[in-house]
Order: structure tokens, then C-alpha cells, then sequence
């Protein structure tokens, strides 16, 4: 009796092969999610935890204006502290072979003599400095890369005022640059912004720091206290000018890398658990229609002594088999989806190995998690064919209750054609598995509405970020704050038709027992080139007194508008202030607080004093200028709008393009099974009806049309209700990515709606199709013989 189900088992698979088939690629895709996302969140772990071992990636980071070497005992003298690692560290204007802007770099010494520190080097090209040289440096391979540079090639840079030429002997990594961004960064943009690493005997004479240092890393001990050690570190450094020391949590490298693995750990969760959940539904629609059919088999089996579990374990086995066939598709696209989403995040985060690790483990998850779906998919299905009685199994199953309707409908039916009321009618007598199948379809037109969002709102965030917030088109650091001056020598230049100065001052900011260290940016009145705006993008003026914040700055200092905050000076005289805020700004990257220029240097005790400067410039004069700004001494970083913004727009195209372009496929899929699996189970329970229609004398387009409209019917119902759970979707993720550094928008753009609702009307349309031709080749006779 065993070989007799199991062969009854092969025939119900071939039997209902397409609708297993279509079930078994929505199971394909929810475990090539799974795997890929998982795997890739797995592989991007290790890689971490091992750089950071092996190359010992400090614990607290601290910088400060100039102190003699000797001081770094005092520091290792600090309880809790293990290791320290004092060094210079700059930033320089590079001229770059084959690249008209200037590109900056933060310039880092290392001992003129390999050994193993801090925050140490992987040397992937090429080899290390030698001791005593003053013209060779190291370069990260990701600023290598983006310009087309290797060993022997040679940079220009203006190291405090002086023009130098630097020869390039190595490509290298450090674990303190995984995702390689500058001060006020939030996006890489490897072309303009690099690394380099120079012998500190050859760096210390060119800014003038012989025998001193002005940064320093350190690792703790085992047990000890970070918060203790950052508060003792800061006593010993403020009277060098230290700049408040942070750990590293803070440190914007890991920052960033921590922040994208906790929303990669999100949606390894939360995308694979929709689609199983997806196929799961199709397979207890399946079993269901199975079982209704195989009332009179179940019956004969139980009659003849078979146990309910036995019955049960027969339907269970179904969809087993076909979660196996979606394992077998799965689990290898799984991987190939994997090593595409490494091969994306090597652009980002730059480690010295990062491969898709397919780890055992990950296949037993993804094996117990389908079969946990197909099992709950299939539970009640298989409680139904085990509840019938044998006696009741044997009976033709009861028909659908059936009446003439109210008094509405039948006015409304008499208008109708009779096909389209016999569509309607049918749907209506089942209203639960109507339902049912418009919210699976709906599932997944919200999925892809949720892969379009992937690109909509960062568009839109640049799109402000450069349209609405930034007029100027280069924005110019000098290497120190400085007098008025400065704004009126770079002001002079050929090709500048405008130039506003800006002040930024490091501060810490306390408002009861929270605190936040942010730069203050001084921006002058009557600003027109750095806009402060509201939610509804409009303009906000600058009070003559007092702080604008960020809205995410004030949640995080728990302040409103009229309350004081502290301000601590972290350079010059340190002074403590009371400062009143007066409003806030929306901000979407970064933080921020901003006050008027002169009331800010008033407070610090200088006269109009700024940090750089916001240019608009004629585009006919940008090479010229450029060319100017690389070898004046008072620059010490340059930022071109347009060359940011073409980077950013770049990195979208590359990254989040692929990811909807996954979404929308997948999505596809999941609606041509729900589609094709209605629509096969509608011809099984209707073959009788249509077969009689056929010998009546109905064409087989109008047979065609009674049943694929309940189709048309359902998707175009399904529509408006995935397009509004994309939107829902969307709007659970944006608390995900309320992050400090980037606050996601809840934006989509028209597109978004109607590029879903194209699709799953393409896919609803192929797999219509191929019912309608199963249709054509119905046997009416045979048809007509059975009861199924």
C-alpha cells in the first residue's frame, strides 16, 4: 500500500505539474532571497570581524591641534588603555593625473619602518614606504582604482603651502577606511577623496610637527571602560587642543558599516518572509483544490483501513515535493544572487577579502525555513482530507448555495452581457477565495513598489540636496579658520562671480543629560548659496541670534525652539556658552546647527573669521580655477557640486538599479504563479461547466473570456490595493533608515505606481496565455465523462 500512495503521489505531481511549477518558483524565490541577502549579510560579518582582528583596528579615535611625542606615555600610563598609536594626520589638495578638479586626501603617517600598529596597512599592490624617503606615499586601492593609478605613477599635493611631488609605491587598505569618505561626507566619492599614507619622518617636517603628533588611536584592555578612558583622554589632550576623543561607534567608517548591516539584517528577514509567506498561501490553495477533488480517493483509502495520518502525510508529501523543486531552483540562484550583491558592496566598503562565504548553515536554514512555510501552508489543507469521514468522503461534495439575487442586482444583471454575469456571479459565490487571490497578487505588486522606492527617494534626496539646499557650485575648506582675507582673495579669482564665507566650529551641544557633538556652521546674513529650508521646502531665514537645528539633531538633544542649550568650544579659548534655539530646519543628510556668521564669532571672541567659502563660478572659467585652487596655500579641500553629484548618481545606478530591478522580477514571478494557479484551479473546478458551454454552441473565445475575466477581474481589483501596501511598505522602512547620518524620505514618484500595475499586468497576461491554451486543448468528451 506504501508503493501504491507514493505512486498516486507521482501522479497528483504531474498531474497538477503547472501549478506545482508556479508554486515551487515563488518557494525558488524566496529562498534565492534568503540565501543571497543572509549570505551576503554573513560574508560582510566575517570579513569585518576578521579585518579588524588581524590588522587591530583601534577602540577610541582623538584629535588635536600639535603635542610632543613624549606625551603618548602619559597616554599608555591611562587605566584600560593597551595600545597607542600616535601619528599626523592632514588633509591635502592632490592634483591627480587626467582629473581637472582638485581631489583631496587625508594624508596619514606611518612609521618609516614596517611593524605591526594600530590600525595597521594591507599592502595589496606594490610595498611599503622606505625609511627616510620624503617624496613616497601609499595610496587606498579604492582612490587608486577610481583614478586609474599604480605604482610608479606621481601626484601632485600642497603640503602646508609647499607643492610636492609624491611618488606612489603601494596600493593599500586599512580598517580604518572600509567605507572611505571625508568630513561631511555621506556617500564615497573614491575619485576626489582618497587615503595616503607617508613616512612620518618624511611628514613631520613638511607641517612642521617634528618631534609631536596631532592624532592618536588606542585599544583597550580587557574590561575596561570606554566612556572612563574617552574622559581621561580628553583631560590629558585639552590643553593641546584636543578635539573631544570618541570611540568607535563613532568613528565614521565603522559607523556606516554598522549602520548598512543592521538594514541588511532587516531585510534578510523581512523580504524572504514575504515571499514564503506568498508560496506558502499558493500551496494551501493547491492542496485545498486537491482535496476537494479527491473526496471519493480519500474515502476508499480510509475505508480500507489507512490511518488519518497516513492520509495526512500523503498531502504533506505534496508539498514537500514541491518545495524540493523550489530548493533545487533556489537555493543556486540564491548563490548567484549573493555573489552578485558582494560584488555591489565591494564598491562600498573596501576590505582586503570579501567574497560570498556559502556557508552550510545558511542551506539548513534556507531548507527549514521552506519546508516550516510549505508545512504551515499545507497544514490546513491536510487537517481537512484527515476530518473527512469515509462515509462522507464517498458523496459528492455538497454544491455551492445558489439564489436569484437582489432586487439591485438583478437590475444591474440585466444590463450585463451574460458572460460577464455569469464572471461576476461566480466570483461572488466565493467571495473569501476571490479575496484571497487578490491580496497574494497585491503582495507583490507591493514588493514592487517597495524596489522602485529604492530609487525614488534617493533621487529625491539629491535632487534637494543639490537643487533646493546648495546654489554654489564648489564649496572651498581652508586648511585653518581665517580673517576676511581669505573670502576676498578667493572672491578675486578669475571665473568666481560669487563668494559667500562660512564659519564651522566644533562644539559640543548638552541639553540635560543628553549630548551630541556637531560642527556649528556659521553662515552669513542674507546667505544665498547654502539655503536652510522647512518640510515643505521653503526657505527659513537666519535669526540674528541663536541655533537652527536639524530636526533629528533636536530629537536626539530632546530640545524644542525656546529652550537653551550649552555649547562647548572645542578649539581656541574653549569657552562654555548658553545659546537659546530659536528653530528648526529639515535636513535629510547629516546633521546640522546653524547660526548667523557674525553673532558666532562674536561669541568666540573673533571678528568675522571664516572657515571656507561657497562659490558660484562661470563654467567656462572652472579649469582655469581649479587649476588655481590645487596650489593656494590657505585651501585645503576643494568639493565640486556637479562632480558630487554625477559620482552619487553613478553609485544609484549601480546599486540600487540591480536591487529593484530583483525586486520587480521576483514580484513578477509571485503574480504569474497566483494568476496561473487561480486560473488552472478555476478550469479544474468549472472544466465540466465550460465543456457543457462548448458543446452549446459557445465559441472558444467566449469560453476563454468566461474564465480568464475572473482573472482580469481580480488583478485589476488587486492593483489599487498593492499599490496602496507598497506605499504602507515604504512607510514601515522609513523608520529603518532614520539614521543620523541620512534620514530616508517617504517619497515615490508617479512612475512607481504605474510601472506595478504595467507589470502585473504583463505577467497576469502571460500566464493567461498559457490557460488559454490548455483550454484549446481540452478533450470535451473526456470532460464531460468525469466528475473533476
Amino acid at each position: 500500500m506504501v508503493s501504491m500512495l507514493y505512486r498516486v503521489l507521482w501522479r497528483d505531481l504531474w498531474h497538477l505539474r503547472g501549478q506545482v511549477i508556479a508554486a515551487a518558483l515563488v518557494v525558488a524565490c524566496g529562498i534565492a532571497t534568503l540565501v543571497g541577502t543572509q549570505g551576503t549579510y554573513q560574508s560582510l560579518l566575517k570579513a569585518q570581524a576578521d579585518y579588524y582582528l588581524t590588522h587591530r583596528f583601534a577602540d577610541v579615535f582623538a584629535h588635536l591641534r600639535r603635542a610632543p611625542d613624549a606625551l603618548a606615555e602619559s597616554i599608555r600610563q591611562l587605566p584600560g588603555v593597551a595600545q597607542v598609536r600616535t601619528r599626523i594626520v592632514a588633509e591635502v589638495l592632490v592634483d591627480v593625473p587626467g582629473l581637472a578638479e582638485p581631489a583631496t586626501a587625508r594624508l596619514v603617517s606611518v612609521p618609516g619602518r614596517r611593524e605591526p600598529m594600530l590600525n595597521d596597512l594591507q599592502i595589496v599592490r606594490g610595498r611599503y614606504v622606505d625609511a627616510g624617503a620624503t617624496d613616497q606615499v601609499l595610496v587606498s586601492e579604492a582612490f587608486a582604482r577610481a583614478n586609474q593609478l599604480d605604482i610608479g605613477h606621481k601626484l601632485g599635493a600642497l603640503l602646508y603651502g609647499r607643492w610636492k611631488e609624491l611618488a606612489i609605491v603601494g596600493i593599500a587598505l586599512s580598517p580604518e577606511f572600509v567605507y572611505e569618505v571625508g568630513g561631511g561626507m555621506i556617500f564615497p566619492d573614491n575619485k576626489r577623496y582618497g587615503v595616503m599614507w607617508m613616512a612620518h619622518e618624511a611628514l613631520a617636517p613638511a607641517f612642521d610637527m617634528q618631534g609631536a603628533f596631532n592624532d592618536v588611536a588606542l585599544s583597550l584592555s580587557a574590561g575596561a571602560r570606554e566612556r572612563e578612558v574617552i574622559a581621561q583622554l580628553d583631560a590629558l589632550l585639552r590643553r593641546y587642543g584636543g578635539l573631544a576623543a570618541y570611540g568607535r561607534d563613532e568613528q565614521v567608517s565603522h559607523r556606516f558599516l554598522t549602520d548598512e548591516l543592521g538594514e541588511l539584517g532587516v531585510t534578510t528577514t523581512a523580504i524572504p518572509s514575504l515571499f514564503l509567506a506568498v508560496s506558502a498561501f499558493l500551496l494551501y490553495v493547491v492542496l485545498s483544490r486537491l482535496v476537494a477533488t479527491q473526496r471519493t480517493q480519500i474515502g476508499l483509502l480510509k475505508a480500507f483501513g489507512r490511518t488519518d495520518a497516513r492520509v495526512g502525510l500523503h498531502y504533506l508529501y505534496l508539498a514537500l515535493g514541491t518545495v524540493a523543486i523550489g530548493l533545487v531552483l533556489g537555493l543556486p540562484l540564491g548563490v548567484v544572487l549573493g555573489h552578485s550583491f558582494v560584488d555591489l558592496y565591494r564598491d562600498f566598503f573596501h576590505f582586503p577579502r570579501l567574497e560570498f562565504d556559502v556557508n552550510p548553515s545558511l542551506f539548513v536554514l534556507a531548507v527549514g525555513v521552506s519546508l516550516a512555510s510549505a508545512s504551515v501552508g499545507a497544514l490546513v489543507a491536510v487537517r481537512r482530507a484527515v476530518a473527512l469521514a469515509p462515509a462522507e468522503a464517498m458523496r459528492p461534495e455538497p454544491p455551492a448555495a445558489f439564489s436569484a439575487g437582489g432586487r439591485t442586482w438583478g437590475m444591474l444583471a440585466r444590463r450585463m452581457p451574460a458572460s460577464v454575469r455569469m464572471i461576476l456571479r461566480n466570483l461572488l459565490r466565493r467571495p473569501w477565495k476571490a479575496l484571497a487571490s487578490v491580496l497574494g497578487v497585491a503582495l507583490a505588486i507591493g514588493l514592487m513598489v517597495m524596489g522602485r522606492f529604492a530609487l525614488d527617494a534617493p533621487t529625491y534626496m539629491m535632487n534637494v540636496q543639490f537643487n533646493e539646499v546648495q546654489h554654489d557650485d564648489v564649496t572651498v575648506l581652508y586648511n585653518e579658520r581665517r580673517g576676511p582675507d581669505a573670502g576676498l582673495a578667493i572672491g578675486k579669482l578669475d571665473g568666481v562671480m560669487q563668494a559667500e564665507p562660512f564659519l564651522g566650529v566644533p562644539v559640543w551641544l548638552r541639553h540635560e543629560h543628553l549630548s551630541k557633538r556637531i560642527e556649528v556652521t556659521g553662515l552669513p546674513r542674507g546667505h544665498e548659496l547654502r539655503r536652510l529650508l522647512d518640510r515643505q521646502l521653503r526657505p527659513i531665514a537666519l535669526p540674528p541670534q541663536g541655533l537652527l537645528l536639524t530636526e533629528k539633531l533636536a530629537t536626539i538633544l530632546g530640545v524644542v525652539p525656546g529652550e537653551v542649550v550649552t555649547m562647548e568650544v572645542l578649539d581656541g579659548a574653549r569657552p562654555v556658552l548658553q545659546v537659546p534655539v530659536v528653530g528648526v530646519v529639515d535636513q535629510m543628510i547629516g546633521l546640522g546647527a546653524y547660526m548667523d556668521a557674525g553673532a558666532l564669532a562674536r561669541l568666540l571672541g573673533e571678528d568675522r573669521t571664516s572657515s571656507g567659502a561657497y562659490l558660484r563660478i562661470r563654467s567656462d572659467a572652472a579649469a582655469g580655477l581649479f587649476a588655481r585652487l590645487k596650489r593656494m596655500p590657505l585651501v585645503a579641500g576643494v568639493a565640486v557640486r556637479s562632480a558630487v553629484q554625477q559620482s552619487l548618481a553613478d553609485m544609484v545606478n549601480r546599486s540600487f538599479i540591480f536591487f529593484s530591478l530583483v525586486m520587480v522580477g521576483f514580484s513578477c514571478v509571485i503574480i504569474a504563479g497566483m494568476v496561473y494557479n487561480s486560473a488552472r484551479i478555476a478550469l479544474s473546478e468549472r472544466g465540466n461547466e465550460l465543456a457543457s458551454l462548448s458543446v452549446l454552441g459557445f465559441t472558444q473565445r467566449e469560453v476563454v473570456f468566461l474564465l480568464l475575466g475572473e482573472q482580469v477581474i481580480l488583478v485589476l481589483l488587486a492593483i489599487p490595493v498593492g499599490l496602496a501596501a507598497g506605499y504602507g511598505l515604504c512607510a514601515l522602512l522609513v523608520p529603518l533608515f532614520d539614521r543620523e547620518l541620512f534620514r530616508v524620505p517617504l517619497v515615490l514618484e508617479t512612475r512607481s505606481f504605474v510601472y506595478p500595475a504595467i507589470a502585473a499586468l504583463v505577467a497576469s497576461a502571460l500566464s493567461g496565455l498559457l490557460v488559454a491554451r490548455r483550454i484549446r486543448t481540452l478533450d470535451l468528451i473526456a470532460v464531460l465523462k468525469t466528475r473533476e
